[in-house]
């Protein structure tokens, strides 16, 4: 099944994610088919990035998004 999720970037302590498209087969940061956005919840502002063209698409093929991309996702 294809699932949207994070997966972690950066370094040791200071975290931010990429939102990617990816089998729900696979490890977390293991290869992925497509990134469509990030969260970085270390910046002041909470950066959130998200290609909502691209969201709309996948869901839309049948990916399931995980409880915390739909959170970030209502935002």
């Amino acid at each position: 099944m294809t699932v949207i999720r994070l997966t972690r970037m950066g370094r040791k302590k200071k975290p931010f994610y990429r939102i990617v498209v990816t089998d729900s087969r696979k490890r977390r940061d293991s290869g992925w088919i497509e990134a469509i956005g990030y969260y970085n919840p270390i910046s002041a502002q909470k950066d959130l990035v998200i290609d909502r063209e691209r969201l709309t698409y996948w869901t839309g093929v049948g990916a399931k998004m995980s409880p915390t991309v739909s959170r970030l996702a209502n935002k």
